[in-house]
């Protein structure tokens, strides 16, 4: 089987945890230890978050004196596709001994976006609301409400294609476990000459995991994050996770914007675009979610019963 495979940056860098190597390496090694019994069967594509880390070097660039403007997003997001990339790619080496490879990846937008104007995504570190407003005022920033912290939002337009799609399907198909898209992809608009230019945008890594997903008919498609289900009724005293569902199913519920909603968001496209299965669930649980035995099932089939 093919399958496409987006590892949360929240798995990679846990709330409240400290934005060191070493502890973003453990939890990358932890991550080969789980895609690596999937590795060994099937022909795996891994795209990667990036919320906290290009976050974080957004921060450090907003306060270094050595800089007149702090570097862009396209920038940035190509520095944290690098790092992410390389720990991949090196985990799966050393701890599955498989072949892997990491690549820079540029995802095309639309220049006429309207989510160009309107930041939605989360991304960096967590704040109370006065720490918040107060980098807010200082640095030119938005910031939102993420559950009972707040956040720096930026615009994050939809994917429209992946410039390299044709080298990430020659990798994959050489028998190379492919890490690529991390972070959504570099953010890219084409001029009326067809050249290719960089956005302040950071595109949403789910999306782009079920674009590449569809384009190289993969046939699953894997959201795997620190969250072990889609819940019905989430952040109330009756929610219940949902273990499988018709793309139907979950778009008639509402789920959290800018996190859990932009998941089922993915795996309801990639299933109405032709795929077979989309499942959502822990990273850890990576084969059970894949078999159906953990997470949140999304297939064409409706199920027998709801939830």
């Amino acid at each position: 089987m093919r399958i496409v495979v987006a590892v949360g940056g929240n798995a990679l860098l846990r709330r409240g945890e400290t934005p060191d190597a070493a502890i973003q390496e453990k939890h990358v090694q932890a991550a080969a230890d789980a895609l690596a019994p999937l590795a060994r069967r099937h022909r795996l594509i891994v795209t990667h978050g990036n919320g906290p880390q290009v976050g974080l070097l957004a921060l450090e660039n907003a306060g270094d004196p050595a800089l007149t403007a702090p570097y862009p997003f396209d920038v940035l997001g190509a520095q944290t596709q690098g790092m992410i990339g390389y720990w991949l790619a090196q985990a799966l080496h050393n701890r599955a001994g498989l072949p892997a490879a990491a690549m820079l990846t540029r995802t095309l937008v639309r220049a006429d976006d309207p989510a160009l104007r309107q930041p939605a995504k989360f991304i960096g570190p967590v704040y109370d609301e006065e720490t918040a407003r107060r980098l807010a005022g200082r640095n030119g920033w938005q910031v939102r409400r993420d559950g009972s912290a707040w956040r720096r939002v930026v615009p994050s337009p939809e994917p429209a294609d992946v410039v390299e799609l044709p080298l990430i399907r020659l990798i994959a198909d050489s028998g190379t476990t492919v890490v690529c898209g991390g972070g959504g992809g570099v953010p890219v608009v084409s001029d009326a000459d067809g050249q290719l230019h960089g956005v302040e945008a950071v595109v949403d890594k789910d999306l782009t995991a079920a674009l590449l997903a569809s384009a190289l008919h993969a046939d699953a498609l894997l959201l795997l994050t620190d969250v072990a289900a889609v819940e019905d009724g989430h952040g109330t005293a009756t929610a219940r996770p949902i273990r499988h569902a018709h793309p139907a199913d979950l778009r008639a519920r509402t789920f959290p914007a800018g996190s859990m909603g932009l998941k089922v968001d993915a795996a309801c496209w990639f299933v109405e675009s032709g795929g077979a299965l989309a499942a959502i669930g822990r990273l850890e649980q990576a084969a059970a979610v894949l078999a159906g035995r953990a997470g949140t099932t999304v297939s064409p089939v409706p199920p027998a019963g709801r939830g």
